[in-house]
């Protein structure tokens, strides 16, 4: 068997019900990613199915009018009776976002202050997306931009030692929200669907409280942006503390001594993309991007951000899971469209590169598309990729 980098199984194994493989990581390690450290993947069982699929099944058991009881008690136990923010939604203006804010608010009589990093490089549509869920929906918001010259430098850092440009974005958005509701003194934070709908395991999904240590930091010498030592950033690159902070948890001490609740409201809620797309559209004035977005059919997730598609393409390259085969399996899950029907659209779509906003991506990054393309060629794991006749083919491809 061909090495396989980043701790991945060496076997590649294809769900049989989607179209996604045992490649996929399960809980990315954002803060110590490495090709070296193993991470756990999309558990697929014995009979051939992932665990995606089968939390797709058990959807279909829940009583949502009791876990929706059990919201309404949450929900009944915090909420202001003097228009106090009562809990935080994190977001950007997207379908996931706007129907989380909107049904507390509208539906639930709930306060929500909702909060966004901002993307590291707004689409047209995007922003204008942004600017209708905040004006049309009706929220206050908060949003954090961090400086720009470490954002870019971190990014840099992140395509250059992890192939992952979205390492910076998502460390940020993900710990901002609990850290704007302990400077608030907001109770409860809700985040929209739980990653147990994309293959992450199961357990994650039986309860809907998150565990504060997700959110919190124990030391600072486990953490790496961009793939670089916290030391490394201050003595190699200049950075300070301050820079960095923005991107790290809260302190977990803080998190603790707080009486913050972090939950999923897709645990109360039956949560089914195209359908929040639909309430979005509605309730929001969400549009969905006129053209279809590079790497994949769709053309309303994950729309605000011009270095989505360089990301896709990633991970396309690191783990042979491109935008298709993401989009595709999500919506064989839900109903919406056949396996053969899926695995037309990923053998069509995924891995097309992201020509749209390349150039104007690469001057971000100060990397010429040349330099790229060899990077992109030194994270190709031996047991996914082969290369003949001058051209790189991935050696499984799903059927």
């Amino acid at each position: 068997m061909s090495k396989a980098y980043y701790g991945l199984p060496s076997k590649v194994i294809f769900c049989k019900r989607c179209v996604m493989s045992n490649q996929r990581p399960s809980s990315t390690p954002e803060f110590r990613n490495s090709p070296n450290r193993t991470i756990n993947t999309l558990n697929i069982n014995n009979d051939l199915i992932c665990d995606a699929c089968k939390f797709a099944e058990t959807k279909d058991k829940i009583d949502w009018n009791v876990r929706e009881n059990s919201l309404l008690e949450l929900l009944d136990k915090h909420r202001s009776d003097n228009g106090q923010y009562d809990c935080v939604v994190p977001g950007s203006g997207g379908k996931d976002s706007s129907i989380a804010a909107h049904v507390l608010k509208y539906k639930y009589g709930m306060h929500p202050l909702t909060v966004t990093w901002p993307p590291t490089k707004y689409t047209e549509i995007g922003y204008k997306n942004f600017l209708n869920w905040i004006d049309i929906g009706g929220f206050d918001n908060v949003s954090f931009r961090p400086n720009g010259e470490v954002h870019r430098l971190l990014t840099k850092l992140a395509v250059k030692n992890l192939l992952h440009p979205f390492q910076p974005f998502v460390l940020g958005q993900k710990n901002l929200a609990p850290k704007i509701a302990l400077q608030y003194k907001i109770p409860l934070v809700f985040y929209g669907e739980n990653e147990a709908e994309y293959g992450n395991p199961i357990a994650d999904n039986s309860k809907s409280l998150r565990d504060k240590s997700y959110f919190s930091n124990q030391n600072l010498s486990d953490i790496r942006l961009g793939g670089v030592t916290v030391t490394d950033l201050q003595e190699e690159h200049g950075l300070s503390l301050s820079d960095i902070q923005p991107y790290l948890p809260a302190s977990p001490e803080a998190l603790i001594e707080s009486n913050i609740e972090v939950h999923y409201l897709g645990y109360y809620l039956k949560w089914t993309p195209q359908e929040a797309y639909y309430y979005a559209v509605e309730n929001t004035g969400f549009e969905a991007n006129p053209i279809r977005t590079e790497g994949t059919y769709s053309k309303y997730n994950s729309l605000d951000d011009k270095i989505d598609g360089l990301h896709y393409y990633t991970t396309y390259i690191k783990f042979g899971i491109g935008r298709a085969t993401y989009d595709a399996s999500q919506e064989i899950r839900n109903r919406h469209i056949t396996r053969e029907e899926a695995v037309a659209l990923v053998q069509r779509f995924d891995g097309e590169f992201p020509e749209r906003d390349l150039n104007e991506l690469m001057q971000y990054l100060d990397m010429s598309i040349n330099d790229f393309n060899s990077l992109c060629d030194k994270f190709r794991s031996p047991h996914l990729w082969e290369k003949l006749d001058n051209t790189w083919n991935l050696k499984h491809s799903v059927s």
